[in-house]
This record gives C-alpha cells, structure tokens and sequence, in this order.
C-alpha cells in the first residue's frame, strides 16, 4: 500500500465495493459530508484497516459481528458486500450470523439474517 493514508483507504476501499464505494463515494459527497467521507477514508480504511495485525477477510468478519450487536443493518448490508469483496464466503457471513445471536440475541439476528440474505441473493452470491 501507498504512504499516504487516504490513498491507502481508497484502494481498501475500491477492493471492497469497488470504484463507486470508494474515490467516486468520496468526490460525489455533498459539503455536508466531504470531510466525514475523507476521515472516513484516511482513518477507518487507511489507518486501520490497512494495519499488518489482521487481514482484511478477518476484518470484515469481526466488522460483521460487531454491527450485529450495535443493531446497525445499514451497515451490515454495507459490510457483507465488502466482505464478499475480501473474500469471505456465503457460508462464513452464516457462521458469523448463527455465533451472533447466541451473543447478540434471536431478534439482532433475525435482522442480521434477513438483511444478509437480502444482499447475497441481490448478488448472486450461493
């Protein structure tokens, strides 16, 4: 990866959901958000994401439980299709839902299912 944090963060990001989830998202953000999308960027993705400890197949499982218990199924939707773009699998986003609702409880995972299946069948992930 490249020295500069953010051009680190949007090469995460663009292996995750592509050119539109990545420098597209950030150069189409309203004022209101340009400088979220930019710390977003820089931090989230280039500084944290990029860190040698995990790699990013890791990552996104761990993003995907944690979501899970924050209750947040925007973002779950948003991070099991860059899950699939860090190559995690439909059977590995089900593991990690089934291991969420013993810790996260039946109704965060029947959000998490419903949501989750959503996106993988709106791919065409089997």
């Amino acid at each position: 990866m490249e020295d500069d944090p953010f051009e680190t963060g949007i090469a995460i990001r663009e292996a995750m959901w592509g050119p539109e989830g990545a420098r597209l998202k950030v150069e189409a953000a309203s004022d209101f958000q340009a400088d979220f999308e930019e710390r977003v960027t820089r931090h989230c993705f280039g500084e944290t994401w990029s860190r040698p400890g995990l790699d990013r197949h890791t990552r996104s499982i761990l993003t995907i439980g944690m979501v899970i218990a924050q209750g947040r199924a925007h973002e779950l939707r948003v991070h099991v299709r860059g899950a699939l773009g860090n190559g995690v699998t439909r059977d590995e986003i089900r593991e990690v839902l089934l291991h969420a609702s013993v810790y996260c409880g039946i109704p965060a995972a029947v959000e998490a299912f419903r949501n989750a299946e959503e996106v993988l069948d709106e791919l065409g992930v089997e």
